[in-house]
């Protein structure tokens, strides 16, 4: 089935390809992180001839290392594989073995850490867009695709963190609306003669959600700027503050970790069992929205000496619903709505509860509940309205990617990425 899969990413024409995902394909594929070189805690987005390369690293819960090799892909801006080949999108080698291999030591459970640079040295990239490096064993099979992006500076983006434009759930609703201009550069490379909105397609995000992702509609034109403004693409529910919990010392609970047991070779925590925020009043507390890092108090190398720790998230609910389910989402998910990510409620407890295999470190994250009442189709609602909460006041992070592909064109642009708070 695997080599299936692998034969589906590399080899089939892009109509019907199926959309590109941050994924691990084997359960003892842990901690997966792809940042920009020297940066962390943010999305990987790197800029075109700037010669900025990224760090991946990813553990593998296992006594003896594998030969692994990471292969990168070029694709559009919906995810899914186009038409470019390598040459077309960068110069040097687009794959390559990873080189950096290293085994824990003083854990309970072994595991090998792999970590690499990517693009190779002396490599670059010539073309924007969304991207996707893989990794793939001996045998060919793909342990796990990571996303990122490479954006041009041609254009110039504004943005506005508002109220709704609409008057409605003013308390519980953000609008961010959005400026696309040239930029005054013109002997940029990559500055764009005329900026039309049929050329241009615009993606807003909120945080690190898959679930909620927007892209916006064109509203008009302020001179030879496009508008993006005062649409319901625009306006998303607030939610809350993300949770969080820290469970970098086993030796003694830290924030939200009540209790660490060990027994059978192995390491328990249980997070404060959670509560239902959605009547609570907003209480502002800064955490990493929905991010992860990875640490240990008592050790000199957290890459090799953090442990792995069972984490029991709990939500305590007398009767369980019967159409809606309840999600642990975050980075520490992947961002997930999906098996990996889904609470199961357990009678004999009376809650919600998932149990998740982590590194020591600090992680937080969102529940998020998704309706399966087929009543309410068509019909807006907020994914965080039951167990969290909606407010106007949270510090969400919002993405704007700005894509460009004219007629001649081949493959998507990526013009500019942008980021408020």
């Amino acid at each position: 089935m695997i080599l299936f899969f692998v034969a589906v990413c590399f080899g089939c024409s892009v109509w019907g390809q199926p959309r590109v995902s941050d994924s691990a394909w084997r359960s003892d594929v842990k901690t997966v992180t792809l940042t920009r070189s020297g940066v962390e805690l943010e999305a990987p987005v790197l800029t075109l001839g700037k010669g900025e390369r990224m760090l991946l690293q990813f553990d593998i819960l296992a006594d003896e290392a594998e030969n692994l090799r990471y292969t990168i892909a070029h694709c559009d801006a919906d995810w899914r594989r186009d038409e470019l080949e390598p040459y077309d999108f960068m110069n040097g080698f687009e794959s390559g073995e990873i080189e950096n291999i290293e085994f824990s030591f003083t854990t309970l459970r072994p595991f090998i850490h792999y970590h690499q640079m990517i693009p190779a040295k002396y490599t670059d990239f010539t073309h924007s867009g969304n991207y996707v490096v893989y990794i793939v064993n001996e045998i060919g099979d793909t342990l796990l695709s990571r996303r990122f992006w490479v954006s041009e500076t041609g254009v110039k983006v504004e943005a506005e963190l508002a109220r709704p434009y609409d008057g409605m759930d003013i308390t519980k609703r953000q609008e961010v609306d959005v400026l696309i201009k040239n930029s005054e550069t013109r002997d940029n490379n990559s500055f764009i003669q005329q900026l039309r909105p049929e050329y241009e397609r615009i993606l807003l995000q909120q945080n690190g959600r898959e679930d909620n992702i927007r892209w916006l509609e064109f509203s008009g034109y302020d001179g030879a700027a496009l508008c993006y403004r005062f649409r319901q693409s625009n306006i998303f529910y607030g939610g809350n503050t993300f949770r969080y919990f820290d469970c970098s010392n086993l030796r003694s609970p830290m924030y939200n970790i009540v209790r660490i047991e060990e027994y059978g070779g192995e390491v328990f925590a249980m997070v404060r069992p959670e509560e239902n925020r959605s009547k609570k009043h907003y209480l502002n507390d800064k955490t990493l929205n929905g991010g992860m890092k990875v640490n240990v108090w008592d050790r000199q190398n957290k890459a090799l000496q953090a442990d792995y720790v069972w984490v029991n998230i709990s939500l305590p609910m007398a009767q369980p619903w019967l159409d809606k389910s309840v999600y642990v989402v975050g980075q520490l998910t992947d961002w997930k709505l999906d098996s990996t990510s889904r609470m199961d409620y357990v009678p004999e407890y009376k809650a919600y509860v998932k149990r998740l295999l982590l590194k020591q470190g600090y992680y937080s994250y969102l529940l998020i509940v998704k309706n399966h009442d087929l009543r309410n189709n068509g019909i807006e609602q907020s994914a965080t309205e039951w167990l969290e909460g909606d407010h106007w006041e949270t510090p969400n992070q919002y993405t704007i990617f700005v894509y460009h592909r004219e007629p001649s064109d081949r493959a998507d642009r990526l013009i500019a990425v942008r980021r408020i708070q």
